[in-house]
C-alpha cells in the first residue's frame, strides 16, 4: 500500500476585507507548490460572523486592508483572540501581511483613534507623516535567496522581543529607520511585503508548508521543485530594485 496523502488546511481570514494588492495570490501559491508535491492543500475562507476553529487549521493567512477594515476585523477577532493565541503558542503557522501584520500587535495608533490589536506578538504600530512606498529587498534567515516585494504603509511598526523577518537591503521596512522589516515569532511571519509575497519568494512559501507539515505530521520531506523560472524571476526583481536604489 502507498503512503497516505498528506493534507494541510489553509485558513484565509476575511478575504473580502483584507485583500489589498492581490495578497490572495499567496493562497494560490501555497496550493500549487503543495499540489506539485502530491500534498493536498485545502482552503477555508472565513467571513464576518463565521466561527473559526483554529484546531482545524494548519496555516492562517491575514491579509492587508484599510484602517476601517482592520478595525472591523479586530473587533470580530477579539472574541476569539484567546483561541488564536493558543494556536500561535502551539506553533500554528501564520502569515500576516501589512494590515494583518499590524493586527498581530497590541495596538495601531492612527491620527484619529487607537485600534486595539490582538496582542499575539510583541509589537505596536503608530501612524506617522508620509507613507513608505516602493519595492523592497530583504536578507532573511529563513532562506538563502533575497526576499523581494512591495511595501506601502503609513504605519511605523516597532517590534519588541520578536526577531525581524529580515534585514533591509533596499527599501524602508518596519519604520524607515531601524533597518529591519517584519517580525518572526514561533511560526508566525508578519511583514509589510505585498506583491503578493509568496509567488515572488518560493523559499518562504516552502518554509510555511514545511512548518505546517512538521507540526501536523512530525516530519516534512519536501521534495525539491524545478524552480528555475521562479529563481530567475526573483533574481531579476532583485537586480531591478537594486538598480532603482542606485539610480
Amino acid at each position: 500500500m502507498g503512503e497516505k496523502q498528506q493534507t494541510i488546511t489553509v485558513g484565509h481570514l476575511y478575504p473580502d476585507l483584507l485583500n489589498l494588492y492581490g495578497d490572495r495570490g499567496n493562497i494560490a501559491c501555497l496550493q500549487q507548490r503543495c499540489r506539485w508535491r502530491g500534498i493536498e492543500a485545502k482552503v477555508k475562507e472565513f467571513h464576518l460572523g463565521e466561527q473559526i476553529d483554529f484546531t482545524e487549521l494548519d496555516i492562517v493567512l491575514l491579509g492587508g486592508g484599510s484602517d476601517r477594515e482592520q478595525a472591523i476585523v479586530c473587533r470580530e477577532l477579539s472574541s476569539i483572540k484567546e483561541q488564536f493565541r493558543q494556536y500561535v503558542e502551539d506553533d500554528g503557522v501564520v502569515i500576516a501581511v501589512c494590515g494583518g501584520y499590524q493586527l498581530l500587535g497590541s495596538y495601531y495608533q492612527t491620527k484619529t483613534e487607537k485600534i486595539e490589536g490582538l496582542g499575539l506578538v510583541d509589537l505596536y504600530t503608530v501612524q506617522e507623516e508620509g507613507r513608505l512606498i516602493g519595492n523592497i529587498v530583504l536578507k532573511s534567515e529563513l532562506c538563502d535567496m533575497p526576499v523581494v516585494g512591495f511595501e506601502n504603509h503609513g504605519g511605523r511598526t516597532y517590534i519588541g522581543s520578536g526577531r525581524p523577518f529580515g534585514e533591509v537591503v533596499a527599501g524602508y521596512g518596519n519604520d524607515g529607520k531601524s533597518g529591519y522589516e517584519g517580525v518572526l515569532y514561533k511560526n508566525v511571519i508578519g511583514t509589510y511585503l505585498h506583491g503578493p509575497l509568496l509567488p515572488k519568494n518560493p523559499q518562504i512559501s516552502d518554509h510555511l508548508i514545511r512548518q505546517a507539515l512538521l507540526r501536523k505530521y512530525k516530519e516534512a520531506d519536501l521534495k525539491p521543485l524545478e524552480d528555475e523560472l521562479e529563481s530567475q524571476a526573483n533574481a531579476c526583481m532583485y537586480r531591478r530594485i537594486l538598480g532603482e536604489q542606485k539610480g
